[in-house]
Parts: C-alpha cells; sequence; structure tokens
C-alpha cells in the first residue's frame, strides 16, 4: 500500500483499515531504510501514526503543517513524494535531515533548531486571517522543543488573539502516562466536540453579561479541567485545551482532529506517543536511536565503524570530571545535550553539579552568570550553532560583567550531515566582537584540554571552540598547565610565506607549508591576537595567509587584517575560510570540500594565489 502513497491526497480516500495497514507498512519502511543508512529514527517511528492522521484529515499542502524540531518529519517526508530518496536523507545531494522550504512544497517551514514551530505557524495564521484566506494551520512540537522559552511567547501571543491555529504538543516520553487511556480519550473527544464547542462559546457570550456568574463559571470549567486534564496553564493562556490522548490509536487522533478542523480559535492538543514505536530496542532506549548509524535490522546491533583517535567531547568530558575532581566549584550545564556534549560520566559522577536546563540556551548562560556571581565556576557545554541562541545573554549577562564563565563550544566549524542548521560556521566572528572574552582553538586534543583548563583559571570569560569528531590522534597529557595567554605557536619554519592557522585547520595548514616550504603558525587564540608574532611574520615574509573553518567575513583572518592596518603595515593578504554561503549536508570531508577547505583546495587556492616565486619576488 505505502507504494502507491505518491502524495498525502491519497490517504484522503483511505478507508480507517486501510489507514491502519499503511500505518504498519509505514513504520517497517522506515526501521528498514534507516537501518542501512543511519539518521535519525527513535522520533520518527513514534509520530507515525500522527503523520498519517494529519494527512487524511488536513488538505495539505493547502493546510499547512509545521514541525518541530524536524526529527520526527522522517514519516512526514515518505508520505510527500519522498519515499524512495529517503535512503540518500543527510548525504552529499540527498534529501535534507530536516524540513526544507526548497525541497518539498510540503515542508513548509525549515526546522533546525527547537521550539520555532508556534511562532512560525501563528504568522501563517496570522497571513492566512489578513488575506481571507480558508487554510487550517497546524504546528507539532515536541515536549522537548516545548521547553524552549520561544515556544511559550509563541503561545502567549497566539492565546491573546482569536486566530485559528492547532498546537500539537507529540509529548513522546518513553511511557504513557496513566491518565491516557478510556476516559481520556473519550473526554478529548467531548471537548473537542461542536456540542462542546456551541456550548461553550454560547454560554460564554450569554454570561459575559453578567459578570459575577460568568466568573464563576470560567473557575467551575478550569476546576473541571484541573481535576482530569493538565491544559489549566494553556487554558490560562487562552488556548483551548484538549487531551492528553493516545497518539498511536489512529481512530481516536483521526475523530480528534477531525472536529479539531472545524473549532475557531486557538487550540492546543496534548499527544503523548512512545519514541522507537514498533521497534523494541528503540523502545527501549530512545536516547542512543535518537539518530544512530546503520544498524540491523534484526539484531539491533549497530555496525560501527572503528574511528582512530578520541573524540574532542571525550576530551571534554574527561577534563571536567578531572577539575570537577579537583574543584568543587566547578559544575557544568548543558541545554538537553548530555550525550552530545560528552558530559555523561559527569553526570553520573557529580550529579549535585550537573544542570541539564532542556532546549533553553538563554537561560543556560544567564543561570552561569548566576552562578558565577556567587564564586562557582560554572562550565557551560554547548553546540556553536546553539550558543547563537544565546548571544545577547553572552554579550550582557556574562561578557559585560566580566563574569568567568567557561564556554565549552563543541561542533564548531563544519559538522556534516545535520546541514547548513548545525554547521558551526559564524563563531569567530560572533564572538571575537565581545570584550572580555578569551577565544580559544585548539589545534589537538591535548590543546582542547590543556585550553580548557587554561578558561577554567581566568577570572573573565572564556570560551574554547573545537570541532565535531575525533582529533588527529596525539598524545594527551593527563598534567594540566595553563596556557600564555594570547601566545601563538610556530609549528614549521619556511621562507616568503606564511601560513596562520586556527584550530582544527592546522594539519591542512601543515600540508601546504611543506608543499610550499611556507612557515606555519599555530595562532591557538583568536583574542587575544599573539600581535608581537604577527607583526614580526609580517615584516620577515612576503605574503600572509590564514586558514580557519569559519567564515570568512569577520572571522579571525579579519582580525590578522585589522591589526596590521591598526600598525600601517602593508602585505599581500589572502583570507581562506567558509565563503559567504550556507554549507548544505553531507560528510564532513563533502563540506570541507564544498567550503574550499580541503587540503588540495587550500593547496590550488594558495597557488593561484602566489603562482611563482619569480612572480612572488616581484610583489
Amino acid at each position: 500500500m505505502l507504494s502507491r502513497i505518491e502524495n498525502p491526497s491519497v490517504l484522503r480516500g483511505m478507508s480507517a483499515d486501510e489507514l491502519q495497514t499503511l500505518t504498519d507498512e509505514l513504520r517497517a519502511y522506515l526501521i528498514d531504510t534507516v537501518s542501512t543508512m543511519g539518521g535519525h529514527f527513535a522520533a520518527g517511528l513514534g509520530a507515525v501514526e500522527l503523520t498519517v492522521a494529519l494527512h487524511h484529515v488536513f488538505n495539505t499542502p493547502h493546510d499547512r503543517l509545521v514541525w518541530d524540531v524536524g526529527h520526527q518529519a522522517y514519516p512526514h517526508k515518505v508520505l510527500t513524494g519522498r519515499r524512495d530518496l529517503l535512503q540518500t536523507i543527510k548525504t552529499e545531494g540527498g534529501l535534507a535531515p530536516f524540513p526544507k522550504r526548497g525541497e518539498s512544497e510540503y515542508d513548509t517551514f525549515g526546522g533546525g533548531h527547537a521550539s520555532t514551530s508556534i511562532s512560525a505557524a501563528l504568522g501563517m495564521a496570522i497571513a492566512n486571517a489578513h488575506q481571507k484566506g480558508d487554510r487550517r494551520v497546524v504546528a507539532v512540537i515536541g515536549d522537548g522543543a516545548l521547553s524552549g522559552g520561544m515556544a511559550f511567547e509563541a503561545l502567549n501571543h497566539a492565546g491573546s488573539l482569536n486566530i485559528d491555529l492547532l498546537v500539537i504538543l507529540n509529548d513522546n516520553d518513553m511511557s504513557i502516562s496513566e491518565n491516557v487511556g478510556a476516559m481520556s480519550n473519550y473526554l478529548a473527544r467531548i471537548l473537542s466536540g461542536k456540542v462542546y464547542s456551541h456550548l461553550r462559546e454560547g454560554s460564554k457570550k450569554v454570561l459575559e453579561r453578567m459578570p459575577t456568574v460568568w466568573e464563576l463559571a470560567r473557575r467551575s470549567e478550569e476546576h473541571f479541567k484541573g481535576m482530569v486534564l493538565p491544559g489549566t496553564l494553556f487554558e490560562e493562556m487562552g488556548l483551548n485545551f484538549i487531551g492528553p490522548i493516545d497518539g498511536h490509536d489512529l481512530p481516536t487522533l483521526i475523530s480528534t482532529l477531525s472536529n479539531i478542523r472545524d473549532l475557531k480559535g486557538p487550540q492546543f492538543l496534548h499527544i503523548v506517543t512512545r519514541k522507537g514505536k514498533g521497534y523494541q530496542p528503540a523502545e527501549a532506549d530512545p536516547i542512543t536511536w535518537h539518530g544512530p548509524g546503520p544498524f540491523d535490522a534484526a539484531t539491533g546491533v549497530f555496525h560501527k565503524k572503528p574511528a582512530p583517535g578520541v573524540t574532542y567531547s571525550k576530551i571534554f568530558g574527561d577534563w571536567l570530571c578531572d577539575i570537577a575532581e579537583q574543584d568543587e566549584r566547578v559544575v557544568g550545564i548543558t541545554p538537553a545535550m548530555r550525550e552530545g556534549s560528552g558530559m555523561v560520566e559527569f553526570e553520573k559522577r557529580f550529579p549535585d553539579r550537573y544542570f541539564d536546563v532542556a532546549i533553553a540556551e538563554q537561560h543556560a548562560i544567564t543561570l552561569a552568570a548566576g552562578m558565577a556571581c556567587e564564586g562557582l565556576k560554572p562550565v557551560v557545554a554547548i553546540y556553536s550553532t546553539f550558543l547563537q541562541r544565546g548571544y545577547d545573554q553572552l554579550i550582557h549577562d556574562v561578557a559585560l560583567q566580566r563574569l568567568p564563565v567557561l564556554f565549552a563550544i563543541d561542533r564548531a566549524g563544519l559538522v556534516g550531515g545535520d546541514g547548513a542548521t548545525h554547521q558551526g560556521s559564524f563563531d569567530f566572528s560572533y564572538m571575537r566582537a565581545i570584550p572580555n572574552l578569551v577565544l580559544m582553538a585548539p589545534a589537538d586534543e591535548n590543546e582542547c584540554r590543556q585550553m580548557l583548563y587554561t578558561g577554567i583559571t581566568l577570572d573573565q570569560p572564556a570560551a574554547v571552540r573545537y570541532p565535531r569528531g575525533n582529533g588527529p590522534g596525539v598524545d594527551v597529557e593527563q598534567k594540566m598547565q595553563a596556557l600564555p595567554i594570547g601566545k601563538a605557536q610556530t609549528r614549521r619554519e619556511g621562507k616568503n610565506l606564511v601560513i596562520m592557522s586556527f584550530g582544527a585547520m592546522l594539519e591542512t595548514a601543515m600540508f601546504a607549508g611543506a608543499e610550499l616550504d611556507a612557515t606555519v603558525v599555530n595562532m591557538r587564540f583568536v583574542k587575544p591576537l599573539d600581535e608581537e608574532l604577527i607583526l614580526a611574520m609580517a615584516k620577515a615574509h612576503g605574503g600572509i595567509i590564514t586558514v580557519e573553518e569559519n567564515v570568512i567575513a569577520g572571522g579571525a583572518g579579519s582580525a590578522i587584517a585589522e591589526l596590521l592596518a591598526a600598525h600601517a603595515v602593508q602585505i599581500p593578504l589572502l583570507h581562506l575560510g567558509i565563503p559567504d554561503a550556507f554549507i548544505e549536508h553531507g560528510s564532513q570531508e563533502s563540506c570541507r570540500r564544498d567550503a574550499g577547505l580541503d587540503r588540495e583546495s587550500v593547496l590550488s587556492a594558495i597557488r593561484r594565489w602566489w603562482p611563482t616565486e619569480t612572480q612572488a619576488q616581484s610583489l
């Protein structure tokens, strides 16, 4: 049956039995396909019935579906004409890992960062009302994404408007709560039905003329709902709360959505699903199965590829445990990225000093600022792309007050499969403009450990940014020593040209340096720069090349150009980094190639700019 679905319109003519068969086939297809190539898994399995019900009830793409954050959207992609392309997801030239407007008319809004769906959907609903349209707008948000403050800002606004909008909370906790059952499903059908809706709205019109009686009726309704439903908060915000219902009960989902579709004003439907539904290993451990690599579908055994070296996340996690053992003032903070940031062991060993604030990056940073005010040493483990969301807090709550908060910035530079929404392309640029901040970029695992220690010893904000994946494989010194602030390190002596490398680009710079007999400097610090060394190198060489895995605009190379200009030093400069474009998904290697930052591209760019020794001398 799944092979017949070229677009969702087919679903609207299906019977209940056919739809149930379709959900079974869709779940099996997801398991079979993701097992061969990896990808986001558990969340999508939990949203199969919901996806089928939504496309059956609503007239997509005329009606708008907005998915938040997008991990749960694989079934949506399969049902919207991309079934045979699912095996290409996250690969170069293949399907995007998240909803993407340019990929399908059914992807109404891009969703790579959490907590954005309700704001976007409300904007669409307002536009529809302004244009006197007849489309329905639905935002589907996971319980994790609902923890983000932006979601509540949008809910607060939606409740104040008489705008037709449906917000669906896909509460995909590991277990289904007790109140999801026959009584809860019955109440959801009643509360979403036309009789209750007409009675509720009609009563308002009558009783609002009698303020005292109206207030008593309103409180009675809230009291009734509060006894059996956890929706009082959303009701207070002005949304009509319905649920919770079993998100795997397809008939109840369809009947409830059909009722809600005709309701006026902002609606909030709470459904409860199980991550990994239909695949026992994923149901038992949805965190591990959130985004697995290839695996054997029959046994659940991963096809692991041996990788040399150790990941930077592991370096950070080990360092955090070591420094916490030495200093009881050290605390660790993460915005819902415990596993990705390497903090699993830290949570086990220091549970009272571990703080997962959920998907709330702004709160994470100001929380750290408050801790620092009282003498603690907070370490915020955060991805580069997500630190962008707390930029105001970084400036005003931390740097302006010169508070000693250490930022361990993972996934800096090009991350690969998660694509443009997750590439850490901008942190050099957006952080080096901030006063009072020390910004470091390690070239290898040992430098990462020592820079983290350096940062924790400072009486001011500091950041260490490091890439996704494994380091080059150098030995890591267990003894921790603070580096001299703002001092670079010459790694190769050459002539004529000097390559100034920032962070993980050092291996590439060393390759180009050997080919060109150029001097290579590991800059280590983006802020402050090693001014003395840079000026000396400019005096001793004919040209300077800067290499960084960050956008060229406003990046580390720009900082060097500004320094040279301030000292009236005129010298040929070549800046190599991420171009003025968003780099799409693929492997890390293909992303670097697309950005012109693989070894051969860097070498070719330098040779084009500095073709021969004769031409170089004429410059």
